[in-house]
Parts: C-alpha cells; structure tokens; sequence
C-alpha cells in the first residue's frame, strides 16, 4: 500500500483553455490575476457563465451598460466556446472586439449557439466587457 497521497487530476477549464481551471479563468474569478486581453476576459466571462459565477460576470462589465442583477438559474447548459476572430484587444490596446460562438443546450436537451461579437474597452487597465451584437 503506497503512502503517496493522491493527487487530484486538474479539471478542465470550461473556456477550453489548455491550463486547468485554476491557471486559466480561475485567477480572474477570484480577483488576482486580472485579464491581460479582450479575448481572456471574453474566455473568463463564458467560463463564469458556464459555472453560473453571476457576480464575476458583473464585476467585469463595464458599469454604463452592467445591468443591476443577473439570474443564471434557468439558463442553458454551456457546453463549447469557440473564439472566431479578434480585433484590437491586446496588451497595448484600450479596446477590442471578440467574435465567438458559444454552444449550449436548453432546460428540455435540445442544442443552440450563440454567436456574438462583443466590445470590450480597458480603463484603469481592467478590461471590462461593454456590448455585444448577435447575429
């Protein structure tokens, strides 16, 4: 019998980043590492929408369009974040878009995606999420 303890496998970052949870989205969830660019706040925003992280979501986004309250309960089962392209958004940037799609299923089991591209803009050098339009 070995005396090794067991180690727990990382889990997977529902973004689909290749770093588990805890070194992807998980350091901006918990306030210590923030986005460095749109596209990782975009990923992080997803991943708390995956994980119904609802005051995440409010935290990053920007306060001119953040609505007062979210209610993630009866909402769809994400399953898949697919990034499609990106414009602005890096390091150097104070703005950016992110088109994506995002897969989920509803309540009753049946499949939708969500295609958006969404504004992002940086102040104090936060990126925050400002709009968004679907397609």
């Amino acid at each position: 019998m070995s005396s090794r303890p067991k180690t727990r496998s990382p889990r997977r970052c529902p973004c689909g980043g290749m770093p588990p949870y805890d070194e992807c989205c998980g350091p901006a969830h918990a306030g210590t590492s923030p986005a460095a660019t749109a596209e990782a706040l975009m990923r992080s925003r997803y991943c708390a929408f995956a994980m119904g992280d609802a005051a995440y979501l409010l935290r990053s986004w920007h306060p001119t369009t953040r609505p007062k309250a979210l209610d993630l309960q009866q909402g769809p089962r994400w399953e898949r974040l697919e990034i499609v392209a990106t414009t602005g958004g890096g390091l150097l940037h104070v703005d950016g878009t992110v088109e994506f799609r995002a897969y989920y299923r509803t309540p009753d089991g049946s499949p939708g995606v969500m295609h958006e591209v969404s504004r992002f803009v940086r102040e104090k050098g936060q990126w925050t999420y400002l709009d968004g339009h679907q397609f």
